[in-house]
């Protein structure tokens, strides 16, 4: 096969093979390659070359960039997990498998069809493949956002980042204010005052926030997650879990529907890993309206099975 590849080499933390070793591994696979990285500014048009396959190695964030460009287009896309979190490789069970068995896997891997989430607001349209939300996990997005990740830039270890980032989310979580939510799921009033609302195309977001752990990303549903001030033990109860080690599910209200309508004061919201607005921006101030539903195409995906 021929196969593009293109490698985040600052995914995840220390010991993740540099792209000499990526590409080796998936000639001695049998394959050709052309190789780029994710810091070349003009990535994208190794996206414009003929291949039967792109794998993209890294995180979540690189994962959503490459993925969102071949939307409609009928090229395959892989993952090579490198990330720290790796939400969308664990919803497609990649994650945890030596690399060099996944490339091996590429040439007999069953295909599927993946949904693409797209939301429109304030900001215009734009697609997700993990998930939209507003409050508490927002909150915090922004705040490491705000501070560049210093936060979490001391730790080397994966883990350890996923620890500090639950811990930061638990701290704010006992602050933050509920937002008042005017809230439709396929034309159903859920409305009311949440601490946290999560519109899920897969099963976890941010730092494997295991929030929809029932999500299937080829069902043709998203699962919205929903928490409502008065719940916010619940949740909270779910991060010292996680903190403390344990992965035990969350005890959260989960609706599954197709599409999601909101009406809101200023508030901010994420589409993946982006924060929207950016820090030192502001939305606007009332209304705000966000829709987010299934995008009519979906993306085709490449699974090795063993």
């Amino acid at each position: 096969m021929k196969v593009i590849l293109i490698h985040n080499p600052e995914a995840g933390g220390d010991g993740q093979p540099p792209g000499e070793e990526l590409v080796r591994l998936i000639r001695n696979a049998g394959h050709s390659v052309l190789y780029q990285t994710s810091k070349n500014a003009d990535w994208q048009r190794a996206l414009e070359q003929p291949t039967d396959l792109v794998a993209v190695a890294g995180g979540d964030g690189v994962v959503g960039l490459v993925a969102k460009r071949l939307i409609g287009k009928p090229v395959p896309v892989t993952v090579l997990p490198m990330g720290t979190a790796n939400n969308i490789a664990s919803a497609l069970n990649l994650k945890g498998r030596p690399l060099d068995q996944l490339i091996a896997g590429w040439s007999d891997a069953r295909r599927v069809r993946i949904d693409i989430g797209v939301a429109n607001g304030p900001w215009g349209s734009d697609y997700f493949i993990e998930g939209l939300g507003a409050g508490a996990f927002t909150d915090t997005m922004s705040r490491l956002d705000a501070r560049k990740n210093v936060d979490l830039a001391h730790h080397d270890d994966t883990d350890k980042k996923i620890i500090s980032a639950l811990q930061i989310m638990k701290i704010r979580l006992e602050s933050c204010s509920a937002l008042r939510l005017k809230l439709a799921i396929d034309g159903r009033d859920l409305s009311g005052d949440y601490v946290l609302l999560e519109a899920m195309n897969i099963r976890s977001v941010g730092p494997n926030l295991c929030l929809a752990p029932c999500a299937d990303p080829a069902d043709g549903l998203l699962d919205f997650v929903l928490v409502r001030d008065d719940e916010r033990d619940q949740l909270n109860q779910y991060l010292s879990d996680r903190i403390e080690g344990q992965q035990s599910a969350p005890e959260l209200r989960v609706e599954r529907g197709r599409r999601l309508h909101i009406e809101c004061d200023e508030t901010r919201v994420h589409i993946d890993d982006d924060v929207w607005p950016k820090h030192g921006e502001h939305p606007p101030y009332s209304p705000m309206i966000i829709d987010a539903s299934l995008h009519p195409e979906s993306l085709e995906m490449v699974l090795p099975s063993h």
